[in-house]
């Protein structure tokens, strides 16, 4: 009999695991090997010190984000104090998982299938990855942590069917030598309708490697003749491809991450990607921990109802964060148009200086109300059209 049974060993998962199993408390984590998700890598200082990443993990420092407009002019953000880290999540999420063990979580390779209930309880159903079995676990609790198209949020979470999502596509590429176009310490933002009509391709640096993609939720987008066009725009086409991955990102948090029973959801399954930027790495693994967080106090209480503690913590530490950042999208990502000015506004210095406090704190700032209210101001001016886009 497990305490918690966590099915999927991602950051969120694999978070998960850790905390409940560094508490005392019996916890499987099943992951389903050999699958990479497609992901720029980006991950700021408030995790690497949240979560004791080590430098070891980290495969480039990056000290710049350029934003690069449909037109093809370009915003350089200096990120001053500090740096975006960047991983290859083949290796990141495999540390975290040897990390969960090593707390004393145990690690089973295979498909989760269904849950099942009896007089003798719950009990987590999968196909074990060797021996081609199926394989019921006695389990006390639930943690789904298995993606944003989670087969247990589909199945035992209300609303858990309706996720809306974005495909992300990357191709991983040799990193050439650094060129006026290349910056192994930049990562590019390119907010241009031909690479993705509703969200923004990227080209972020990994050290010996560089992840080159694009997301969108608009059906018919050719995800792989976007990122070739990148690819190109970039110099990056006579470059070797190692590989190419595909996967679903949500596009929101969902209104109820528990079945009000015994099973509470985590990471992409709960549908916690920040909009407008689509970082999801943070949010994962603080998902996973609230998870785990809800486990444990439903574990010792007897209370369901205490499942409803993740979703509860997750939204009064983040909730305006996302909101902000989901007006951001709604009124910026619509048009090239929009995108042109959006990018334009990022050359205002109390714009870059606020959201990069933002995005290595992961809080809005307040310490400078004015700021926020002549950002309010130019934002307004710029879509209205009040205001030419401007450009270093």
């Amino acid at each position: 009999m497990y305490d918690v049974v966590v099915v999927g060993g991602g950051p969120s998962g694999a978070v998960a695991a850790q905390e409940l199993a560094q508490a005392g408390r019996k916890v499987a984590m099943l992951d389903r090997a050999g699958r990479i998700k497609p992901c720029g890598g980006a991950i700021p200082p408030r995790l690497i010190a949240d979560f004791n990443i080590p430098e070891s993990q980290i495969v480039a420092k990056v000290n710049v984000a350029r934003m690069i407009s449909p037109t093809q002019r370009a915003v350089d953000i200096h990120i001053e104090g500090g740096y975006v880290g960047m991983v290859d999540r083949e290796h990141f999420d495999e540390f975290l998982r040897v990390r969960a063990v090593k707390a004393g979580a145990a690690r089973l390779t295979g498909t989760y299938l269904r849950i099942e209930r009896d007089r003798e309880g719950t009990h987590v159903v999968y196909r074990d990855k060797v021996s081609g079995e199926e394989i019921r676990l006695a389990t006390k609790l639930v943690i789904g942590a298995d993606g944003a198209r989670s087969n247990v949020a589909k199945t035992e979470v209300p609303g858990g069917d309706k996720i809306p999502y974005v495909i992300a596509y990357h191709e991983i590429i040799a990193a050439p030598p650094a060129t006026a176009d290349y910056d192994p310490a930049r990562c590019d933002v390119i907010y241009d309708g031909k690479i993705s009509p509703d969200f923004y391709g990227w080209v972020f640096p990994h050290g010996k490697t560089v992840s080159v993609g694009m997301g969108t939720g608009v059906d018919g987008v050719d995800l792989k003749k976007a990122t070739a066009d990148l690819r190109a725009s970039s110099g990056l086409t006579g470059c070797e491809t190692i590989r190419r991955e595909g996967a679903p990102i949500p596009l929101r948090p969902m209104d109820r991450w528990d079945n009000g029973r015994d099973v509470v959801l985590a990471g992409d399954a709960a549908g916690v990607v920040a909009p407008s930027s689509g970082e999801g790495i943070y949010y994962a693994m603080v998902g996973g921990q609230v998870a785990a967080k809800a486990a444990l106090a439903c574990l010792a209480s007897g209370r369901v109802a205490d499942l409803k503690l993740a979703r509860k913590l997750f939204i009064k530490e983040h909730g305006t964060v996302f909101k902000v950042l989901r007006s951001m999208q709604d009124a910026y990502y619509k048009s090239d148009m929009r995108r042109e000015r959006f990018v334009s506004l990022c050359h205002d210095l109390d714009v870059q200086k606020l959201t990069f406090e933002a995005y290595m704190n992961k809080k809005l700032v307040a310490a400078r109300p004015m700021a926020h209210i002549k950002i309010g101001l130019k934002n307004v001016a710029h879509l209205l059209g009040l205001v030419k886009p401007s450009y270093v």
